[in-house]
C-alpha cells in the first residue's frame, strides 16, 4: 500500500474545481494537513497523525514532488504529461537522483513479523530518529517502489480539460481520472463538433 503514497504526493498538484490549479503543499499547514492524511499509508515509517510540518520540510517534500512528476512524465511519455508542469520539467537524470538520495537518507533493514494467527509480514527498522529524514525518505521510497512495481505500467495522464491528475488505468476502457473529468472531456468534445460544423457552414446546394 505504501506504494500509492507517491501517487498521493503527485496529486497535491490538482484542479481547484474553479479553472485553475491547487497546490496542497503551498503553506505549512496545507503540508501539515496532507501528511496527517496519508497517516495510514505512513504507518510504521513515521508517526504521521502526530507530525507538523515547517518550512524546511514543505520544501522537502516539494523538491521529492518535482522529481516523482518528471517521472512520471517519462514513464507515460509519447503521451503528453500532465499540463500543470509540463513546460518545466526536471530532466529525468535529475528527478532519479534527487529521488535515490532522499531514500538513502534513511539506512533501513528489512525485519519479518509474524504474529501467532497472521500472516507474516515486514517491517523496515531504522536507526534515524528524525522524523522528517524519515518521512521524506518514505516518500521517496514509495515512489521508487511505484516506478518500479507492475502498477506502473497502468499510469496515464488525464486528458480531461483542466485536470492535471496523474492516475492508475484500473480497466481498460478507461480514458479519464474519475467521471467528472469524462463528463467534461465528452462536453467539450461535442462543443469542438458542433463549432467545427458551425464554422464549415451549410453545404453549397
Amino acid at each position: 500500500m505504501e506504494q500509492w503514497l507517491a501517487l498521493e504526493l503527485a496529486s497535491t498538484i490538482r484542479h481547484d474545481g474553479d479553472g485553475g490549479v491547487a497546490d496542497d503543499l503551498a503553506t505549512v499547514r496545507g503540508t501539515t494537513d496532507w501528511i496527517r492524511k496519508q497517516g495510514p499509508l505512513l504507518a510504521g515509517h513515521v508517526p504521521a497523525e502526530g507530525l507538523t510540518a515547517d518550512e524546511d520540510l514543505r520544501l522537502g517534500i516539494i523538491d521529492l514532488r518535482q522529481a516523482v512528476r518528471a517521472l512520471f512524465a517519462r514513464l507515460v511519455s509519447p503521451a503528453p504529461p500532465s499540463p500543470a508542469d509540463a513546460h518545466r520539467l526536471m530532466p529525468a537524470d535529475r528527478a532519479m537522483d534527487r529521488l535515490n538520495t532522499a531514500a538513502a537518507r534513511e539506512p533501513v533493514a528489512p525485519q519479518l513479523y509474524w504474529p501467532d494467527g497472521r500472516a507474516p509480514a515486514a517491517r523496515l527498522l531504522t536507526g534515524e530518529e528524525d522524523p522528517y529524514v524519515r518521512l521524506v525518505a518514505a516518500l521517496a521510497r514509495a515512489a521508487i517502489d511505484f516506478l518500479s512495481g507492475p502498477q506502473s505500467t497502468r499510469l496515464r495522464s488525464c486528458t480531461a480539460p483542466r485536470c492535471v491528475r496523474y492516475f492508475v488505468k484500473s480497466h481498460g476502457r478507461q480514458e479519464w481520472c474519475k467521471p467528472s473529468c469524462g463528463n467534461r472531456a465528452r462536453a467539450a468534445r461535442h462543443y469542438r463538433r458542433r463549432r467545427t460544423a458551425a464554422d464549415d457552414g451549410p453545404a453549397p446546394s
